[in-house]
């Protein structure tokens, strides 16, 4: 055995899943869809690519992406999700199924019909009753006669006969999120007064129906029914945690082999898998149902992304399989690395929801900790040794410099990184300090550089600040520079403004180099650096905090995703948000505003926090340029966004030079 598999000896168990042997307690789920195929079905070569490594992650169960299955596209949910209506869609997924087996996986095959959320061509939804959206984007509903419903409950069937022909072991169909299946099953959305509606047991018939169905259509080969242990949806009159456990009752007593247990719908006013909740929150929910099913497979991996938290729970019953999706996307060797016990080694899933953002843009998923994923058919993305080594130094030891400097020194160059601060991490690991959602995901960027850095031998010069004077110090030692130094507070735009010398950086607050001072404190711009100020000074100094936002809103460059969650923190701590607001001019007494209409006022304040707007280290890229051989710029230093873009830009750099 692996060493690691010593230890988590419970995850590294072989099991069953009904007439086939698992090689270990994990599942690949299928985690929505990826956005990688064509506009009518079609899997393409990106999609193959990515599933390849999927195939290769270790896990022991594989769920393949949901695929629609009806020939309208009322099931269809995203762009460009894969279909499983007809036979001409059965090579691509015999390549798939064919690949996850030949690495050990059983191969399973998920019918998603999004119901309330799909019909993304056609201009409306089906649904069992006609309930209006309560998110504007989704289309009207078009109500379902029961001879539509047995139809859908065919088309259900005869896709998963399908996947079984085209090799896949199993099926699986989802109501996660709140697809069609969870629609018949709750009570906000199934308002119907026939035998399909109405009582709970009515409105699992649909449900079990379908079970029925899918079972007959493939006999000898396991359903799994992904199902809520909680909707969220309370705020909209949904099933209680009681309700959702009757029903998985229900698919328990009509035969179904494994209930993948999940959490939330889209429109739920509560997070289920973001950053904001705690890892193994959710925990309690398959720990109920492995109790009241005993004799049913329970999987499950909500919000649940360590592979030690998982064996403990495989050791105490709390589910039979961990249910993986989101940190295999992260870091697609996670299975491995705890076999070889590199889990130090992990990039961890942040939950930052960079995946779910992007999908509900109709766009692609990415995430933010793997720069390759969706690119791996692309071979300018593979880590290959260089053609010629070179000497590297790197300027800046945040994500966007260590990712470039890691990357390359995994290709054989040899890499040295500078920094001023003491410590690895830049602005990432203030901004860290402050956030009340979970600093320990953020921080663990910042720890798997460390340990990447010292393992694979990079050379840290922390104190050390690079300018003009230390270049012409260093001149023709290295045949590359890649300035990576980050972006600063703008100072310069408010310049022009009275008593602008009063303003505290932003920046230098969260580092704790300088201090906020009093009770009453104003901060200036309403974007994700100035918010997170405002919420930490908020909750841990109980501060009594403004936030001046010159746009119409707030939190305009924080990821969809997260918004809303920065929307409620400022209700939920009584902070006072003006927007359509400029600063006018600081004093001893506050900070002078003005509004939309031109309407001028003071607001007290003990000490006034600068946040709005950032500007890059040019000054160091033209500095350099008559320095070095090759002269590089990633991340912040080059365009001020985000940890994603870091991280991508610093690796796309370090793949090529």
């Amino acid at each position: 055995m692996k060493p690691g598999e010593t230890r988590l000896p419970h995850l590294f168990a072989p099991g069953r899943f009904g007439r086939f042997e698992v090689k270990n307690r994990v599942k690949y789920g299928a985690c929505c869809v990826s956005n990688y195929n064509t506009r009518d079905g079609f899997v393409t070569e990106r999609e193959i690519a990515r599933m390849q490594v999927i195939a290769r992650t270790g896990c022991g169960i594989i769920t393949n992406q949901g695929a629609y299955p009806d020939p309208l596209g009322e099931g269809k949910g995203y762009f460009r999700q894969v279909a499983l209506f007809d036979d001409k869609f059965l090579p691509q997924f015999e390549r798939i199924a064919a690949d996850i087996k030949a690495h050990g996986a059983m191969a399973i095959q998920q019918i998603l019909h999004a119901g309330r959320y799909g019909g993304i061509d056609l201009g409306y939804c089906i649904q069992p009753s006609d309930v209006p959206q309560t998110l504007p984007h989704f289309r009207p509903a078009k109500v379902m006669t029961k001879e539509e419903i047995r139809h859908c409950i065919g088309q259900h069937a005869q896709a998963a006969q399908r996947a079984i022909r085209a090799g896949f072991d199993g099926t699986e169909v989802t109501s996660f999120m709140g697809y069609l299946l969870a629609n018949f099953n709750s009570r906000f959305t199934n308002q119907r007064s026939d035998e399909y509606g109405g009582s709970i047991l009515n409105r699992g018939r649909f449900m079990r129906e379908l079970i029925d169905a899918i079972k007959q259509a493939t006999p000898g080969n396991p359903l799994v029914v992904r199902l809520n242990g909680a909707e969220l949806m309370d705020k909209w009159g949904g099933n209680t945690e009681d309700e959702c456990f009757e029903l998985m009752q229900q698919a328990v007593d009509v035969g179904v082999d494994m209930i993948s247990v999940t959490v939330g719908w889209q429109e739920a006013p509560e997070s289920s898998i973001g950053r904001d909740i705690e890892p193994g929150h959710w925990n309690y929910l398959s720990e109920r149902a492995k109790k009241l099913f005993p004799n049913t497979l329970i999987t499950f991996g909500n919000r649940l992304p360590d592979p030690r938290m998982a064996d403990t729970c495989l050791r105490d019953g709390v589910f039979d399989y961990w249910e993986v999706c989101r940190p295999l996307l992260a870091d697609p060797e996670l299975i491995h690395k705890a076999a070889e016990d590199r889990l130090d080694e992990v990039r961890r899933c942040i939950g930052s929801l960079n995946c779910l953002s992007r999908l509900f843009r109709d766009l692609p998923y990415t995430c933010t900790m793997n720069p390759a994923l969706g690119h791996e058919v692309e071979p300018e993305y593979h880590v290959k040794p260089a053609a010629v080594k070179k000497k590297i130094m790197v300027i800046g030891a945040g994500p966007a410099g260590m990712e470039c400097a890691i990357t390359a020194k995994k290709r054989g160059h040899d890499v040295t990184v500078f920094d001023k601060a003491d410590r690895i991490g830049g602005n990432l690991r203030a901004f860290a300090g402050n956030d009340l959602a979970r600093p320990d995901d953020l921080l663990s960027v910042v720890s798997h550089y460390e340990v990447m850095a010292r393992k694979l031998g990079i050379e840290l010069r922390l104190n050390t600040e690079v300018h003009a004077k230390f270049m012409r110090s260093v001149l023709h030692q290295y045949d590359v520079c890649v300035v990576a130094a980050g972006a600063r507070i703008d100072r310069g735009r408010f310049a022009h403004l009275e008593g602008a010398d009063r303003l505290l950086d932003a920046m230098a607050v969260a580092h704790g180099r300088v201090q906020a001072n009093g009770p009453r404190i104003v901060v200036v711009g309403g974007g994700k650096i100035g918010l997170t100020l405002a919420e930490s000074l908020r909750k841990h100094r109980g501060a009594d905090v403004t936030v001046i936002e010159a746009d119409k809103r707030i939190a305009g460059d924080v990821k969809p995703s997260f918004k809303w969650r920065h929307a409620s923190w400022v209700e939920e701590l009584g902070i006072a948000c003006l927007t359509s607001t400029r600063l006018v001019k600081v004093d001893a007494r506050g900070a002078t505003v003005r509004d939309a209409k031109g309407a001028e006022r003071l607001i007290e304040a003990d000490s006034v926090i600068l946040a709005a707007g950032t500007t890059p280290a040019h000054d160091l890229l033209h500095e350099f340029e008559w320095m070095v051989d090759e002269l590089h710029g990633v991340g912040d230093a080059l365009v001020p966004r985000g940890l994603e873009q870091a991280i991508a830009d610093g690796f796309r750099l370090g793949v090529r030079l």
